[in-house]
């Protein structure tokens, strides 16, 4: 509950520092380190506090999104126990190098230590598109985490197991054991590969590394930690925070030289009878 006020306040006071922000004074080109990780701090914050607040700037297809978000999850409970089945009967041939790659690239510590070692270097290196990369990262993993950890106390879904089904459900009873809906790992694992997959055009080199994004959650369906819907949250909030995150970076101009060019995706998922899918749009 006292997560549930946290995020209520941060919903309601958002706006008006959402409003102050957009004010602000472009980096001059002679800014020191100390100057550029205040201004940058201060861009993580404003698309942090920008992704938060989007739900009160919906419109029609906004909503119609979400629709189909909460559909597609919907339809894939379906699959949840016959998923669970088949992954776990591949866990014992699942490649070792890419189960372990899947843990340690999903969980917290190591995620935190890529992306501030990503921002770290365009920050040393005074380069523009490199730093704004590694702000989009955390300030979408910061936004996304949060989301997640109050929907994984506030729903208290079961983890598989052999004694429970995927509609086990103890809401708020703050233990690992009901904490499955969605997946940490794949969050963080998405919001990543999300974030730097945006500053390629080329579509191979998104292709891979969507693909190697995709490798932790992959990893804990094989590891027997989440439901397939588990996943297929977990990867909607992902992309929905990192582009709301990437619209207003681009917006507020605070990266301007990063962004020309500009060439974007705009996903959204769709589903219907029959069908369920991610669509992209070019």
């Amino acid at each position: 509950m006292r997560k549930f006020i946290f995020l209520l306040t941060i919903l309601l006071g958002a706006p008006q520092l959402c409003a102050q922000e957009s004010n602000f004074t472009p980096l001059a080109q002679d800014a020191n380190i100390w100057q550029t990780l205040k201004y940058d701090a201060k861009s993580a914050f404003g698309g942090f506090k920008h992704s938060i607040t989007a739900p009160v700037r919906w419109q029609g297809d906004d909503f119609l999104t979400a629709v189909s978000v909460i559909t597609a999850t919907s339809m894939f409970t379906a699959l949840d126990q016959s998923a669970r089945n088949y992954f776990v009967e591949q866990e014992p041939n699942a490649p070792g190098v890419l189960k372990e790659f899947g843990w340690y690239f999903g969980s917290p510590q190591n995620f935190f230590m890529v992306s501030g070692g990503i921002y770290g270097f365009g920050l040393l290196t005074k380069n523009e598109k490199v730093r704004k990369t590694g702000v989009l990262i955390i300030a979408s993993a910061a936004t996304s985490g949060l989301f997640q950890t109050f929907f994984k106390t506030a729903v208290g879904r079961a983890r598989p197991d052999d004694f429970t089904g995927p509609f086990e459900f103890e809401p708020f009873k703050g233990t690992a054991r009901y904490h499955s809906f969605p997946s940490g790992h794949t969050i963080l694992s998405i919001s990543m590969a999300h974030s730097i997959a945006k500053q390629f055009d080329n579509i191979w080199v998104k292709s891979g590394i969507y693909a190697l994004g995709s490798i932790a959650p992959v990893s804990r369906l094989w590891d027997d930690a989440h439901w397939v819907t588990d996943i297929v949250l977990g990867a909607a909030i992902s992309i929905a925070v990192v582009d709301s995150v990437d619209n207003y970076l681009f917006g507020s101009r605070r990266y301007e030289n990063a962004y020309q060019n500009r060439h974007r995706i705009s996903w959204r998922f769709t589903a219907g009878y029959n069908t369920v899918g991610l669509v992209g749009t070019f």
